[in-house]
């Protein structure tokens, strides 16, 4: 049973009593986007799908599974264990309040509940979940091109490639370098440096046409592109644009032997993963493409496949 609504915090509420979820439901929907669920199999069944709950209010007391389990196996679970939860029961004992809290919950009401207090409490409650996820995603982008930093590159990277390797779906990585960066930090100052990144970094981007594509900084003037499911031909076009949006920043370089506006070079590789490929070589497959590209004259992609 579901009452979505769009742009809201969901909140799945989880009792055995249909009154009890009419009344929290009704409670809360103006505000929030109740879904329910009448005992522990169920509350699990939503809580791991595809659009997990903001946060979940608990009945302790059910038939099969009580909602300590639930908590239980919420907690012991990457995708769920970060997802507060609040017990709403008729048991009221310090000791059963002890135990729910140790088992993991943030907070723990009892019933009769009041209908304000419990309003608030989700209302807190959410509120520090929204901060967390706010400083979460503060840590994985990088501090002056505000893309992604190397650190939420390479742990999207190994998701996507054992993703990859499970589906059996082309998979490709480019390695980006600002050509000739040094002189052009040298003569026009690191200031203009790094503005420059700046800029190149939403040039990269805009090339990106999937949701599932990620551009990240890896280091001083250095990026990559992860193209999930894209097979050679498509990962060309991809690299192929995102040099071309370079070029049309035109970013006057007059220390580059290569133009008179800052480019790039781009060493590209696609493959289907198999048991012989690695990720370390994988990237440095992309690696060695961004050498050959340096070195046939820059402001170019080199590509290779592996595997095909």
């Amino acid at each position: 049973m579901k009452m979505e609504q769009k742009g809201k915090p969901r909140i799945l509420i989880v009792d055995d009593e249909k009154m009890n979820l009419k009344v929290l439901a009704d409670l809360l929907k103006d505000d929030y986007s109740p879904v329910l669920a009448r005992d522990g199999e169920q509350a699990l069944q939503h809580a791991f799908g595809d659009s997990p709950p903001d946060l979940i209010l608990l009945d302790v007391v059910m038939p099969d599974m009580g909602g300590y389990e639930v908590v239980k196996r919420l907690k012991n679970s990457d995708r769920t264990k970060n997802i507060p939860v609040i017990f709403v029961t008729a048991l009221d004992s310090v000791i059963d309040e002890e135990h729910g809290l140790k088992l993991g919950a943030v907070d723990y009401i009892t019933k009769p509940f009041s209908p304000p207090i419990v309003k608030i409490r989700v209302h807190n409650h959410l509120r520090i979940v929204h901060q967390y996820k706010l400083l979460d995603q503060l840590a994985y982008l990088d501090g002056l091109t505000e893309i992604s930093n190397r650190r939420r590159f390479e742990e999207y990277f190994k998701r996507e490639w054992t993703r990859s390797a499970r589906s059996i779906t082309p998979f490709s990585l480019a390695m980006v370098d600002v050509d000739f960066f040094k002189p052009f930090n040298d003569h026009y100052g690191h200031a203009m440096g790094d503005r420059t990144l700046q800029k190149i970094a939403k040039a990269l981007d805009s090339a990106l046409m999937r949701p599932a594509d990620l551009i990240a900084r890896y280091g001083g003037e250095e990026f990559v592109m992860m193209l999930p499911e894209t097979d050679a031909f498509a990962a060309k076009g991809v690299t192929e644009r995102a040099l071309q949006k370079v070029v049309e920043l035109n970013i006057p370089h007059h220390y580059s032997q290569v133009a008179e506006y800052v480019t790039v070079s781009i060493g590209l590789v696609t493959t289907l993963i198999d048991d012989t490929l690695t990720p370390e070589t994988f990237v440095a497959a992309a690696d060695k493409n961004l050498y050959l590209a340096k070195e046939n004259g820059r402001n170019r992609v080199v590509a290779s496949a592996i595997g095909f």
